[in-house]
């Protein structure tokens, strides 16, 4: 991704942030560019992203994060939207929450006590999320899992993912077991959950919030990365502040190695 051009900000923007004092750029992803906004009016994250895909990402994560506002999670408020289809990108500007992502945090911790407590605190926001009464808007008809598998399908299809057509095959033919659904983010890895100062400020990227099965959350949650959940200890550390262990190896295979590849 390209480093956002301040000449680019859309002009309502800039009439809410004021005089931009600074503009950085943290750890880009792959589906959009993101900096941190300085300004005389305070600091603001800004999204920007390209391409038809993702900025329907956005799009849907700003409806999301719409209405989870008055829920009791650590969602980001959103000031401004803006869709520019002429130029196929989408702009949002949104509350900045303190602190560094999971990943970072527990990546230069080497307190092994500490980057416990990290992993447990995860669990338990995940936990949190789960038992958050979904609100009606996140709620599609039909299950959640049919819808995913059906976007699975035209993604592959359509856009460059590492699914296979052998692999959405055997994820039709091989359903787990269906659970209760509840409100879950739809992609919840250490990269989107921030930390300051040993507490958890915020939990961002909420373009795959829906009313659908818990696992795939857990199951993203759990992927093991370098020094982070390589060690069963920490994996377990993260159930118990979920609260319980609900996936077994078929589940985090099915979700994690499979679902996880169209998207």
């Amino acid at each position: 991704m390209v480093p956002i051009d301040l000449n680019e900000i859309p002009n309502d923007f800039k009439h809410y942030l004021g005089v931009i004092k600074d503009i950085t750029f943290p750890r880009q992803g792959h589906t959009s560019d993101v900096g941190i906004i300085q300004s005389e009016h305070g600091k603001f994250v800004l999204k920007r992203t390209k391409g038809e895909q993702y900025s329907a990402w956005l799009s849907d994560e700003v409806q999301v994060v719409k209405s989870l506002s008055v829920a009791p999670l650590s969602t980001p408020k959103v000031y401004h939207f803006v869709e520019q289809k002429s130029e196929d990108q989408a702009w949002a500007l949104m509350e900045f929450f303190e602190g560094d992502t999971l990943r970072s945090t527990l990546s230069n911790e080497s307190d092994r006590d500490r980057k416990h407590e990290l992993i447990y605190k995860f669990g338990k926001a995940l936990s949190q999320i789960h038992s958050t009464p979904c609100p009606i808007a996140l709620v599609k008809d039909g299950l959640w899992l049919d819808e995913m598998l059906r976007r699975a399908e035209i993604n592959v299809r359509r856009y460059k993912v590492d699914g296979t057509e052998d692999l959405l095959q055997f994820l039709k033919d091989n359903k787990p077991a269906p659970v209760e659904n509840t409100l879950i983010h739809g992609d919840f890895t250490i990269d989107n959950v921030l930390v300051h100062e040993g507490e958890i400020t915020g939990v961002i990227d909420w373009s795959g919030g829906a009313l659908g099965d818990p696992r795939y959350d857990v199951c993203l949650a759990i992927r093991p990365k370098p020094n982070i959940f390589e060690e069963e200890a920490e994996v377990h550390t993260f159930f118990e502040g979920y609260g319980k262990r609900s996936i077994g190896e078929s589940e985090f295979h099915y979700f994690e190695k499979g679902l996880y590849a169209f998207f």
